[in-house]
Formats: structure tokens, C-alpha cells, sequence
């Protein structure tokens, strides 16, 4: 197996152009796994954690723009202000030292329905970037995904970043796991409130091929929602927070495996989603 180095981004691509079918890693959290397993063996590894390009953030009108190596740990300690929902969703993937070193591009890359990050990305809705040798392009996240652990990315190309929306509301992240930590998610949830524009977004993780967002819900939320409510005191009705849940789990596809039935899975996906809606409105006073 070839171990390639490149020491910037464009040294990169153009390993990635020569190499196609080299796997790229930064903090290798789940390449490894796979090599230890005997589950993968790519002929080349290509290791991103000297191109400094990849490992900064940015803000810049009302986004931020997440170099795609910047691990956790470095989301949950610089941009939970900026970006709750994917602070509380990193602050849940594995143990310390996998938070300080996996990252969000490589959850991305893997594209598997159950990455943590992946929720409270598409609930806001955010972009990725993709970059080659041919040029860089922008894909929605909800075109990222294809597939189980298949993505839009092409074989030369890089996922560079992404570009995420700054909170405009309070926002939530929820998963369903045999215990806290070190697991994969049996279903997991993420919740944005947009108090300027009145909008809800979701985001369905582990319960379908993909990521999924729960667009019937969102819609019934963001017109039922009582948003002239006092944001100290104003509750919010439990029938509301019902419809809300089981509309959540009817736009799940999940299915029956060693983590989980598709039944309990709907079944938490409904509470998941019920708790993060009354989280999320009772801390609406803190965005005043």
C-alpha cells in the first residue's frame, strides 16, 4: 500500500487526479478501523493532515465556512455559539481522542446514514464542497448523499469543506444508542428553529439510506408554531409537539438490523423529536 503526503491542497488534488482510487484520511478514525478489520484495502492512502488549507474556519456573512479537517473537539470549544446543533451532535462521536481527531469531512466522506454530524447539517440546510483538478463545486446536502455509504463525490475529487448557516434560533441534537458514548447511533435527530424567518428544519439520521430531512413536519411546525409567544413563558402544546413526533417518524425509512427494528426506531425518532422541539422552544428566550 503507497502512503502519499501532500504538503497543500493543490499538491493534493493532484495526487488525488493521479491516484483515484487512493483513500484520503486526516484523523483516520474510520479508514483504520477498516484496514484493522481486513473490511477495505485501497491500493494508496492519501493523508490530508498537512494540507493546512483543510483545518480552518471562517466566518463570513452569516455562514460559516468548516475547513473539512477541523476535528470535534475544535467545533465543540470554537463554534458552539455559531453552530449548536452540530457542537452538541460532536460532543456525541466517540471517545476524546477520536474527537480530536475525526472530523467532519471525514463523516461526509464515508456518507453513512447513522454519522453523527450529518443530522444537524442537513436540518439547516448546509453545502459541500468539493474540489479537483477539473475546478471546485458546491453540492446541496441533500444532493451529497446517494446512497448507503455513497456520495456525489467523484473519484478525483476532495470534499474541501462545508459551508453551514449561522444559528438564527435555538437548536437541537438527540440520538438513541446502546449507551453514551463510543456507539453508532441506532437513530439520531437534529432540530433547527429560525426565529427571523419562522422556518423549522430537521434531520433524520439512522433510520433510512441516507440522511433525511422530515419535510411534512417542518411545514406543520412552522405553521402551527405559536412564534408572537412570550419567549419566557410561552409553552408549547403537547399536541403540537405529538403531530410534530409522529410526523418526524413517518418520514423515516428504517429498517430492521442488530441495532434496532424499523418499529422502535419510529418510535424514537417520535420522542427524539418531540424533546428537541420543547428544548428548542423553551430556549428561544436566550435568542432575544
Amino acid at each position: 500500500m503507497d502512503f502519499l503526503r501532500p504538503a497543500s491542497l493543490d499538491e493534493a488534488l493532484a495526487m488525488k487526479a493521479a491516484a483515484p482510487e487512493a483513500a484520503p484520511i486526516a484523523g483516520g478514525t474510520d479508514m483504520m478501523v477498516e484496514l484493522n478489520f481486513d473490511k477495505r484495502r485501497p491500493p494508496a492512502l492519501l493523508d490530508l493532515g498537512g494540507v493546512t488549507e483543510l483545518a480552518t474556519w471562517t466566518e463570513r456573512e452569516g455562514h460559516v465556512r468548516l475547513g473539512a479537517t477541523v476535528p470535534y473537539s475544535r467545533i465543540v470549544d470554537e463554534l458552539a455559539g455559531l453552530l449548536p446543533g452540530l457542537a452538541m451532535a460532536s460532543r456525541t462521536v466517540g471517545s476524546p481522542q477520536i474527537r480530536n481527531r475525526g472530523s467532519v469531512g471525514g463523516n461526509l466522506g464515508s456518507a453513512s446514514p447513522a454519522g453523527d454530524a450529518h443530522p444537524p447539517l442537513i436540518s439547516v440546510p448546509a453545502v459541500v464542497e468539493l474540489a479537483s483538478v477539473r475546478g471546485a463545486r458546491s453540492v446541496p446536502i441533500a444532493e451529497f448523499f446517494t446512497g448507503p455509504k455513497r456520495s456525489a463525490l467523484a473519484p478525483d475529487e476532495l470534499i474541501t469543506g462545508v459551508t453551514v448557516p449561522k444559528a438564527a434560533g435555538p437548536q437541537q441534537f438527540a440520538k438513541v444508542g446502546t449507551r453514551n458514548a463510543m456507539v453508532i447511533a441506532v437513530c439520531s435527530f437534529g432540530l433547527s428553529l429560525d426565529l427571523t424567518a419562522r422556518t423549522v428544519g430537521t434531520g433524520i439520521g439512522s433510520a433510512g439510506p441516507t440522511p433525511l430531512r422530515a419535510e411534512a413536519a417542518q411545514d406543520y411546525a412552522a405553521e402551527v408554531l405559536p412564534w408572537d409567544s412570550d419567549k419566557e413563558t410561552g409553552a408549547l402544546d403537547d399536541e403540537v409537539a405529538r403531530e410534530f413526533g409522529e410526523l418526524v417518524a413517518a418520514a423515516a425509512s428504517p429498517i430492521d438490523d442488530v441495532r434496532g427494528s424499523a418499529g422502535y426506531r419510529r418510535h424514537a425518532l417520535s420522542v427524539l423529536a418531540r424533546r428537541t422541539l420543547r428544548w428548542a422552544w423553551q430556549d428561544r428566550g436566550r435568542w432575544s
